[in-house]
């Protein structure tokens, strides 16, 4: 038994020594079509590794058999945990809490259930680790089963974080797919804010990080959650979330259009001087007019996306609740 063990109960150094080395946290909502073929790589690649570990899989709110098929899973085998969750919180919020109940005492790995994140990239998240990096996270390097569109606005998102995100560096064509070690991630879970940007405070945290090259897979069942619509509302919450960029380009906007403004009022009162005051067209008059209004719309829209952000902060409420926890039974590897 290790020496810095011996002052503790022998009841304690038992929990101690029974917690695992790596936890692999899955969020899940309406994954049962792909959940069994998931555990079924996820288990042989771990068994690799040969470090005692966990997967802890978190049900955000499924309205299918995904939450059955996890207590299936956690009959089967001691080394899977379940949360359950009340109801349906959102994915970023469902991570969240797979991480806070992961047991792991040197490292995590945050991966999603449809398999288009190969569990077989994880010994190469484990070796980058080794070398001492704290986070090693899963680049994309080639994208199979996603629309031209989708990773065209992919592209663009990440170009206009990295211009607008201040200190923040986002990884391009990194998702959630990584390791961390378990002082990143204490680190993270610090973080409580109630708009939650999982890739952006991955990045925030820092400490030394190194991407792994992957060849993301087609989704390998059932249909993605991720529509244009949430796609674009996740965008949202990433730019609000670290950078008063939108902000600055509404002032920017308004002083645009306030100059603008001045220079059409002098060339107005040096034409009337000149030529005198003939009837301005209301063509060009409602144009001035909603062009105006539009700003000032625009403007009161993003101030109001801030403003409704800070709201909810404000209301402190928890992020989730757990309506179910079975924790995993940690095993030595065999």
């Amino acid at each position: 038994m290790p020496s810095d063990l011996a002052p503790y109960p022998p009841a304690l150094q038992a929990a101690t020594l029974a917690r695992p080395a790596l936890s692999v946290v899955v969020p899940a909502y309406d994954e049962q079509e792909v959940l069994p073929a998931f555990h079924a790589r996820l288990v042989p690649v771990m068994e690799a590794i040969g470090l005692p570990w966990e997967v802890v899989y978190v049900n955000d709110g499924s309205r299918d058999g995904t939450l059955a098929l996890m207590l299936a899973l956690r009959a089967q085998d001691s080394r899977v945990a379940v949360v359950n969750l009340s109801r349906n919180f959102g994915k970023e919020i469902a991570l969240t809490a797979g991480l806070d109940h992961a047991a792991a005492e040197q490292a995590v790995i945050v991966i999603d259930a449809d398999l288009q994140d190969p569990p077989e990239v994880i010994p190469d998240l484990v070796a980058a680790w080794r070398q001492g990096f704290d986070v090693a996270y899963a680049r994309r390097r080639a994208r199979e089963g996603e629309t031209w569109l989708k990773k065209a606005t992919a592209a663009a998102f990440y170009r206009v974080m990295k211009r607008i995100g201040g200190k923040v560096d986002l990884p391009a064509d990194t998702g959630d797919f990584r390791l961390m070690s378990r002082r990143a991630l204490d680190a993270l879970l610090a973080l409580r804010e109630q708009h939650r940007f999982m890739k952006g405070l991955f990045a925030w945290v820092g400490f030394p990080s190194i991407p792994v090259l992957y060849d993301r897979a087609p989704r390998a069942a059932g249909e993605t959650k991720w529509n244009y619509w949430r796609l674009w509302n996740l965008s949202l919450e990433g730019i609000t979330a670290f950078t008063v960029g939108p902000l600055k380009v509404a002032t920017y906007l308004g002083l645009f259009t306030a100059f603008g403004a001045v220079i059409y009022g002098v060339q107005l009162i040096i034409r009337t001087i000149l030529f005198g005051n003939p009837v301005a067209g209301y063509p060009s008059l409602m144009a001035v007019v909603l062009f105006l209004g539009g700003v000032q719309l625009m403007t009161l829209g993003i101030i109001g996306e801030y403003l409704g952000r800070v709201f909810n902060e404000t209301k402190r409420r928890p992020l989730y609740i757990v309506e179910r926890h079975v924790p995993s039974e940690a095993q030595p590897p065999g």
